[in-house]
């Protein structure tokens, strides 16, 4: 017979748990990402994740047949400080991280999040609310499927992981800039020839 809408719900969450778990294997399968992970207390950094190329792009090389790490621009982590917005104290945090990480052979940016609408329209030429956690400047990456974060033990997805497999490309309604949004998915496209651009809404 047909499932209950509690049995659907079940079935949702648990089709979303395994998804959580491979996309954390896939990740995991990226040694500097394994690497970046191991070392996350070291850094300290409140309200951090790690986000950006290193992790949907890591799943593009897996999918694609090849090693994970190929290719991979982007290793980024954001935190959220409101205590201390200066450029001093992002820096700080740079120099923390490097020298926790610079053994891994990569470039891996830090930035406050607290911090970002005051030096993104002068460097983009587009506005940009100030935030209110890492977690919503995790919403506002322009491709919707890129809006992911992990740390130790817990992925934030806030539009989901289907779309990072399925090798979609969505304008972020919560930043709609197509310009942008055409210059990042031309650097992708350059990489994985088989990503798809979707229209916002399925329209």
């Amino acid at each position: 017979g047909r499932m209950s809408p509690n049995e659907q719900l079940q079935r949702t969450v648990i089709q979303r748990r395994i998804r959580e778990r491979d996309f954390a294997t896939h990740v995991a399968s990226n040694s500097v990402n394994r690497a970046i992970l191991s070392r996350w207390d070291l850094l300290d950094l409140p309200g951090s994740w790690l986000v950006a190329g290193c992790l949907f792009q890591t799943v593009w090389n897996v999918q694609a047949g090849l090693r994970p790490e190929p290719g991979i621009k982007d290793y980024d982590i954001f935190y959220f400080d409101p205590s201390d917005l200066s450029e001093t104290a992002e820096a700080e945090a740079q120099a923390l991280a490097e020298s926790a990480l610079d053994d891994l052979g990569v470039t891996v940016e830090v930035a406050n999040q607290a911090r970002v609408h005051l030096w993104y329209p002068a460097h983009f030429g587009y506005p940009y609310r100030a935030l209110a956690s890492a977690e919503e400047g995790i919403g506002r990456f322009l491709v919707r499927e890129t809006c992911i974060g992990v740390r130790p033990h817990q992925c934030y997805a806030p539009y989901g992981l289907s779309g990072v497999y399925a090798g979609t490309l969505t304008p972020n309604p919560a930043t709609p800039y197509p310009e942008l949004f055409a210059k990042k998915v031309a650097s992708y496209k350059s990489r994985w020839n088989w990503l798809k651009v979707e229209r916002a809404n399925g329209a």
